[in-house]
């Protein structure tokens, strides 16, 4: 991984009828993801993903039914480069992850850790691109062209 990209992992959590966890982030009003978040040092990305899904949703249950072969990059516009994570990265490489929810929607707890989202919802896989912020989009489409015939098998076990 190169140096110019901060190593992190994503999660496609996902319920029982296929529809991806979103948030809308409380720093960018209108801007939903899915989980998403660092790689601590000598962290392996599955552990991390469990962690950040644990520290952005409160969810613990969940089983993990795939991951992205590759690495998946995005580069943040270049007034972002410069302010976020003290302009040390051009954007991202993350490792992604597909997770069955395996809970209640009483189970998720957006404060559990400090807080990035303001609200959530289930959304349908084919939506995410769209609700995504602009540069990220290839990056959706790349997770859900991966990632999307692992969540529909799964549904079907």
């Amino acid at each position: 991984m190169s140096g110019r990209y901060r190593p992190g992992v994503g999660i496609l959590l996902f319920d029982l009828k296929g529809r991806a966890f979103v948030g809308e982030r409380n720093d960018a009003p209108g801007a939903w993801q899915m989980p998403q978040g660092g790689i601590d040092a000598g962290e392996e990305p599955r552990a991390a993903a469990m962690r950040e899904l644990a520290e952005e949703t409160g969810v613990s249950a969940a089983e993990f039914v795939g991951e992205t072969e590759d690495w998946l990059t995005y580069d943040l516009p270049a007034e972002l480069a410069a302010r976020v994570w003290d302009g040390r990265y051009a954007g991202q490489t993350q490792k992604w992850f597909a997770a069955r929810f395996l809970g209640t929607d009483a189970d998720i707890d957006l404060d559990a850790h400090e807080a990035e989202f303001d609200r959530w919802r289930w959304a349908e896989l084919e939506t995410l691109p769209d609700l995504i912020v602009p540069f990220k989009r290839k990056l959706y489409e790349a997770i859900l062209e991966e990632l999307a015939p692992v969540v529909r098998a799964s549904l079907r076990r």
